[in-house]
């Protein structure tokens, strides 16, 4: 296959013996450099090279203008506006939201050689009439939106004024002043040749100069179009040509040279659908694994959406040895750019009390401060993260931090002040973290990240000199735009022979080249075209009559490069995201469809949706046999204390009772912005062992009582400053939680005056600890429940063990009838538990008869919710509330038999299902 380059090559070769007379202009530089080598392929001789520009350089060279960078235009133009806006000198930050989309109008304005003002008049004139009204008076609010677009012709023509006197200007500034400058240009170079190659659309500046230099015969342009495309009247990949074949007087004696007819010979077309960008990646590294070393020269990757550039190059097999990556990697997807505008938007977004510690966390978690904050021995971040957990503060102030960890005390002074840093010290303050980064890595292993910070110190010097000329950046909100615009125009540079191996390119790069196989990514619509976006303050009829673009212009370049790249192709894969979460996915290409459309009789074209094999899961029970390792923590278990908590967590799962109580893993420690379930019961039983400590062993006194209940806020305040360490409970969520258990306890307290006044309640113990052996003759060691009762009383005679229970309780949940259930159900594990203690507190008192129950802080109206063992023979409508020594001793046999099923290696642990 001959490319295009080769086909002008070859041509200009024939006609012009010498070519260092020539001036070759292409739409980009990549394609000069494709161009030279064509050249050099179809020379006899050596002879001196020709001058090989982009259409940009060779535009600068005719205006004599310098490009200024967006950073340079933006405060230019921030300049000019405080020159009509005085009043303004503080608000740069409001001043970038909107000014890149009037930049961009500007530019627009002048490669389009458009009469600013007679635009910028109907466009204020158009704001006029649409608030204007005989009734009524306009508001200041609207006279300044009027005067904002009144002020936009001066604005421009200051603007373009500023730029010209400093030789720098913006693109369509520099088209503008070369189309002035056209003339004189001619007869500097009228010794020279030029020829211009490979062009489609173009702005009217782009148009009066090419026409005027191919007027002259020596001047040539080759056009690249397939004849298929040319003879369509609606097809918009000759969109442009068709205009200009219509519209320029050179070709009322002149033939469009470069129609081709490549289109139509035989292709094999792939479209195929893949769901998320990753698909679409690995995919392509499957493609590449399967082509032939020799024809990955011949082979380019064409990125519709240039952001999945990173997991493309993740997915290149190993066998490809030789790639060429035009495009950079942009700089703002190094994890380095995410660390420094977190650190900024720490500082935004901190609130009086402190910083909100998930923000911190997060922030701390980042894998270069990771590097910063530690040593051989300690990651530091990870303690101070440990720290805020345990100590549960929700916001922090910087002091914390460095009592949590004197020794980074440093670092953590440039990461964390009090007090916002001005600009100049946050910016030295950067500098230093990057510094500090810089120490912690090794040369030869840490090359890409030192690269990353070598230029993220090249970034940050530049900010500071920013700050230091222009005094209006005074606040962080504006250095991270500042920030932000300067990081999306940096890039990574790969190193590569240009010429050689695999080509991975963006759509614009393809320009002009052409490639056997081609695989082309995301032809997804609203990517492959970009769709109708108008990112202007021109209305879209004002832009129409005065000959400005619009997306149907934009539409048709993205056509004509698709098509354009598959004239001469043979193998092509065309790739389409099928996800329907994305925005811009799951719709493919109106470009596929118009392919799908067209006469090609010569082409096979052929349609998949790949998507990965997805085999349902069989939610498979957990099943763990009882090795040598886990019998000894099963016996060391044993020997310390099964607990009615162990035991009623191995009636519900018994892989809850093995990975909680046998191998002690529990929750992970986590800051509690609202109290917690078992913070919430803690501060409830605590706060009750206060009120009561002062009764042990004397009976309840209602008048007591009632001057205990005035002193109840208090008491659960200083619970809650106990448990709740460090939470605040003064707002929110908290301060219900706060003031539902003084209702709680209040509530209760009321119910203990009414017992007290006609009952006998004789307080015996408060939260007592018990420990018993049980004896189980087919074991060969000891086996020990423990238990803490939370209260032991005498009412009227009676003992009764109680429970405290902030959650709902029912009488169902403790009462039984077959004593099978107590120990396989976890729906009685109340009842189990209360038979635990029950058995502890007679094995070690004595006590014939007593009752045990629940008291339900959930349910209070039902009082105590007593264990009771129903009768089988009446339906369940006669029980017994009284624990006796039969009911003991039936619960001791369930007991055991639970335990030795616990203490059997031959029984696994099986999973339940919950």
């Amino acid at each position: 296959m001959q490319s295009f380059l080769e086909e002008v090559a070859e041509q200009i070769c024939q006609e012009y013996d010498k070519l260092e007379n020539i001036i070759f202009i292409l739409p980009s530089k990549r394609s000069g450099t494709f161009l030279r080598k064509a050249l050099a392929k179809y020379l006899k001789k050596t002879q001196l090279a020709p001058e090989i520009l982009s259409i940009e350089s060779f535009v600068e060279n005719i205006s004599g203008l310098t490009p200024a960078t967006h950073t340079q235009q933006l405060f230019e133009l921030y300049k000019v506006h405080l020159r009509y806006n005085p009043e303004e000198q503080s608000d740069f930050y409001s001043f970038t939201k909107w000014a890149s989309t009037l930049l961009q109008d500007f530019n627009e304005i002048d490669r389009y050689l458009v009469d600013a003002s007679k635009l910028f008049s109907n466009l204020s004139d158009i704001q006029e009439i649409s608030y204007w009204s005989p009734e009524y008076e306009k508001t200041k609010m609207m006279d300044d939106y009027l005067k904002f677009w009144n002020q936009l012709e001066p604005i421009y023509h200051a603007f373009n004024s500023n730029l010209k006197s400093q030789g720098i200007g913006h693109q369509g500034l520099i088209y503008r002043q070369a189309s002035e400058n056209l003339d004189e240009y001619i007869k500097q170079t009228k010794d020279k040749a030029h020829v211009f190659i490979g062009f489609n659309a173009l702005n009217k500046s782009e148009t009066l100069i090419i026409q005027k230099l191919i007027a002259q015969p020596k001047n040539k342009i080759f056009w690249d179009i397939d004849k298929y495309f040319l003879d369509d009247p609606v097809h918009d990949a000759s969109f442009f040509l068709r205009t200009y074949l219509k519209t320029w007087g050179y070709f009322e004696k002149s033939k469009m040279v470069g129609i081709s007819s490549h289109y139509q010979s035989s292709k094999n077309i792939n479209i195929i659908g893949l769901p998320k960008n990753v698909s679409q990646a690995k995919y392509v590294g499957k493609l590449l694994g399967e082509q032939e070393v020799e024809n990955l020269k011949k082979t380019a990757v064409i990125l519709g959406d240039e952001t999945i550039l990173n997991p493309i190059l993740n997915s290149i097999p190993k066998e490809v040895k030789s790639v060429n990556i035009t495009m950079g990697y942009p700089l703002s997807g190094t994890p380095l750019a995410s660390l420094f505008e977190q650190l900024m938007q720490l500082y935004i977004n901190r609130e009086i009390k402190g910083w909100y510690y998930r923000t911190i966390q997060d922030f701390l978690s980042h894998p270069y401060i990771q590097i910063l904050l530690s040593d051989k021995n300690d990651n530091y971040a990870n303690l101070i993260s440990k720290k805020i957990a345990e100590q549960n503060w929700s916001f922090i102030q910087n002091n914390q931090l460095i009592k949590t960890c004197p020794k980074q005390k440093e670092n953590l002074e440039l990461l964390f002040t009090n007090e916002p840093p001005d600009i100049n010290k946050f910016l030295t303050n950067c500098l230093a973290i990057i510094n500090g980064i810089k120490l912690k890595l090794v040369v030869g292993t840490n090359n890409l990240e030192l690269e990353y910070l070598y230029r993220f110190h090249k970034l940050f010097n530049q900010l500071n000199d920013i700050v230091q000329q222009y005094s209006f950046i005074n606040e962080l909100k504006s250095l991270k735009s500042l920030y932000t615009e300067l990081l999306s125009k940096e890039t990574l540079d790969f190193q590569g022979e240009p010429l050689e191996g695999l080509q991975v390119m963006g759509m614009l790069e393809s320009r002009n080249l052409d490639f056997e196989t081609i695989i082309i990514t995301s032809v997804n619509e609203g990517i492959l075209p970009s769709g109708k976006t108008n990112n202007s303050f021109i209305p879209m009829d004002l832009k129409h009559s005065f000959g400005l673009p619009s997306y149907k212009e934009k539409d048709a370049v993205y056509t004509y490069h698709f098509y354009r790249i598959l004239q001469r192709a043979q193998n092509i894969y065309l790739l389409y995201n099928t996800d329907t979460d994305v925005l811009e996915g799951g719709e493919k290409s109106r470009l596929l469809l118009q392919l799908l459309t067209d006469k090609n009789k010569n082409s096979d074209i052929r349609e998949a949706i790949i998507s990965p094999e997805i085999n349902p899961s069989k939610n498979e029970l957990i099943i763990i046999t009882k090795d040598l390792g886990l019998m000894n923590l099963i016996k060391e278990h044993a020997s310390t204390g099964f607990s009615p908590t162990s035991l009623s967590n191995y009636i519900r799962n018994p892989i809850d009772f093995y990975k909680r109580n046998l191998l002690k893993i529990d929750d992970l420690t986590e800051v509690e912005e609202t109290v917690a379930a078992n913070t919430f019961g803690t501060i409830v039983h605590d706060t009750l062992e206060n009120i009561y400590t002062d009764f042990l062993g004397k009976e309840l006194d209602a008048k007591l009582l009632e001057k205990v209940k005035v002193k109840i806020p208090n008491l659960v305040n200083e619970q809650f400053e106990k448990t709740y360490l460090g939470g605040d409970f003064s707002t929110g969520k908290n301060l219900i939680a706060f003031n539902v258990i003084v209702k709680y306890l209040e509530n209760f307290i009321d119910n203990e005056i009414e017992e007290a006044k006609q009952h006998s309640i004789k307080i015996l113990a408060l939260e007592e600890q018990f420990k018993i052996n049980i004896e189980i003759s087919e074991l060969n060691f000891p086996v020990v429940l423990k238990g803490k009762l939370d209260r032991v009383d005498e009412k009227d005679g009676i003992t009764r063990i109680i429970d405290y229970k902030t959650g709902k309780v029912e009488s169902k949940n403790v009462e039984i009838i077959n004593w099978q259930e107590i120990t396989s159900d976890y729906e009685y594990s109340k009842a189990f538990q209360l038979l635990c203690y029950s058995l502890m507190f007679n094995k070690q008192r004595q006590i014939e008869h007593f009752k045990s129950g629940i008291i339900s802080f959930k349910n209070l109206p039902s009082g105590v919710l007593n264990f009771a063992l129903k009768d089988k023979r009446s339906r369940g409508a006669l029980k017994n509330t009284t624990i006796t020594e039969d009911i003991l001793i039936n619960f001791q046999d369930q007991l055991k038999k639970l335990i030795l099923e616990i203490c059997d290696p031959e029984i696994p642990l099986i999973e339940k299902e919950i």
